[in-house]
Formats: C-alpha cells, structure tokens, sequence
C-alpha cells in the first residue's frame, strides 16, 4: 500500500471529499463507454451507483468507529451488492431473435458498486486499479472480441419466413450449398403471420458464405436474414 495515502484512511472532511470525488470520476469513466455506446445505463447512472456505495461503506465504517455501534461493518456493503445485482438485472433482456442483450452493461454497473465500496472505505489503490481495469476491458477487449467473432466459423442466422415451406426452401439451399445445418430453432412470432428461426451451421470461407447469403436472400418468402 501506498504509504503517503494513510492520513486519508481516517474519516476526516478532506478524506470523505476524496472518497466521494473518486467515486464520482471513477464511476464516470466506467459508465461514459456505455453512453457511448447508447445504452440505457450510462453516465450520470454510474456515477450515482458508485458514490451511493462509497457512502455506504463510509456509513458503515462511521457507526463502527466513531459511534462505537456494536454492528457488522460490511453488513451494509453486502446489501449493496445483492440490490446493484438485482438493478443490473432489469438491463438484460432477451430480444424476439433470442439474443441476450444488457449483460456488459448490467456486469459493468455491478463492477462500479463495487469500486465504490473499495474508495468508500479507503482501499484507493484498488478501486482506481479496478477502474483502469475495466477501461481496458471495454475499449481494447472489445475489439479484440469482434475480431475474434468476425473470425469464428461459426455462423447463426436470424430468418424470418412467411410459411413452412419456404423454411423447407431456405434448408434446401443450404444442402445444395453444401453446408451443414448443425441446429435448428423454430418459433412463431406472436401477433404476425410470419414465424422465424435460428440456424446455425459451420462456414467454410468467405467467398461461400457471401454466396450463401445471396442465396437465402434470393429465396422466396424470406422476409428478414440478420446474423446474430
């Protein structure tokens, strides 16, 4: 630990003002990537999870030592990570082509409760670090993730189709291409006439699969083709 940070571990005026204001930075840089990116808990959102949970340790560590209350010091931290947990779950949801939405966002508005307990308390070192951390995760990992999926063979397609049997077209286009269908998810769109699936199925190279796309795109009563 960093020897020079030690007068600031007590609970003093300048102390809470740092905590705080840490709290309020660090929380910004995690949640500014999600503004960025237009999700629905961004920036002033994070910020006021993490300097709610810097209070509450704070709070806790107060009762503790200058109160001389007989209580469980992080008793109120533990509650602010099962609630920030059940918040961050109203942000993942699970769109009509069964894709998850909302987990990054709801993982990275739980990471900020968390740094703002560690700052609340006066563990600097390890709430900044975790802070880095997650910028890191979020503005370089995350290419490296797209990289990673732009160059994964496998492939699930998103289809919607007007009856049964332009699927049995939509499959059979497939066989003539060669290609394996290696699952297939079928379901009816509630208040349309459409249905939709989800196929997936192992790409060979770019140039077949671009056929394939025309293909599919080419076949009768295919309404919407999204790769997922």
């Amino acid at each position: 630990m960093f020897a020079f940070l030690d007068p600031l571990r007590e609970i003093t005026f300048v102390s809470v003002l740092v905590r705080l204001t840490l709290a309020m930075i660090c929380g910004g840089f995690i949640g500014i990537e999600r503004t960025h990116k237009r999700r629905p808990v961004g920036f002033r959102t994070h910020i006021l999870i993490c300097i709610g949970s810097a209070i509450t340790t704070l709070t806790s560590e107060y009762l503790a030592v200058y109160l001389h209350y007989f209580t469980d010091i992080a008793r109120l931290g533990a509650g602010v990570v099962a609630g920030v947990g059940f918040i961050g779950a109203g942000t993942i949801i699970v769109t009509r082509r069964q894709r998850v939405r909302g987990l990054t966002t709801a993982a990275g508005f739980w990471v900020s409760a968390i740094v703002g307990l560690a700052l609340g308390a006066g563990y600097y070192e390890g709430g900044v670090i975790t802070t880095l951390l997650v910028l890191v995760i979020e503005l370089v990992f995350s290419k490296v993730e797209y990289w990673i999926m732009s160059h994964d063979p496998e492939v699930s397609l998103y289809v919607e189709y007007l009856h049964s049997e332009n699927l049995d077209a939509l499959l059979n286009t497939f066989q003539k291409s060669k290609v394996k269908v290696r699952g297939l998810e079928v379901s009816q769109i509630s208040g349309h006439n459409s249905s939709c699936a989800i196929i997936h199925f192992r790409r060979r190279g770019k140039e077949e699969f671009y056929e394939l796309m025309n293909s599919i795109y080419g076949t009768e009563g295919i309404l919407t083709v999204e790769e997922l």
